[in-house]
């Protein structure tokens, strides 16, 4: 299971979570990782997307802890009924709602934990993190700590097909 922020302007307006940039970014980080996209359940911690419009753009706005708090007992179920083998938190958002705090990424980023049920779970950066990284080598850089972030979670799936 990976878990994303909030639906972004595309996910809002398909009703599918990561179809715009960075779904599409995730999709490469996923392969690159060796996830196959279609065997994991995607979803976001906060259900609905906060925006504000300007001009005739909707632009992406935070999510507030009361929005993270409203939308946890959603998560919660998504995972009792999906019971993942292992639950990746993209972004900080994701992480807070996961883990029930407040985390910093930098602290918990790659680590392997384990949930109040067992289960496994890793926290590291949102794709669209990447996105905003102009400097190319910058973000090579990122791209292939994201990608190592990811492997771990793909071992453990590899080894509970086998």
């Amino acid at each position: 299971m990976l878990i994303g922020e909030q639906p972004g302007d595309e996910e809002d307006l398909t009703g599918r979570p990561f179809v715009g940039p960075a779904g599409r970014l995730l999709d490469e980080l996923l392969a690159a990782s060796g996830i196959d996209r279609g065997t994991a359940y995607l979803t976001n911690a906060v259900k609905h997307f906060r925006f504000e419009v300007r001009g005739k753009r909707r632009m992406h706005q935070r999510p507030g802890s009361e929005h993270i708090v409203s939308c946890g007992w959603w998560l919660q179920k998504e995972l009792a009924l999906v019971r993942p083998e292992v639950v990746v938190a993209l972004g900080a958002t994701a992480a807070r709602s996961l883990l029930g705090r407040t985390v910093t990424i930098t602290a918990l980023r790659g680590r392997m934990l384990q949930l109040a049920d067992g289960t496994a779970a890793l926290v590291t950066v949102h794709p669209s993190f990447l996105l905003r990284i102009e400097d190319d080598a910058d973000k090579q850089r990122e791209y292939d700590k994201l990608v190592a972030d990811l492997r771990p979670a793909a071992r453990m799936l590899a080894k509970t097909v086998a």
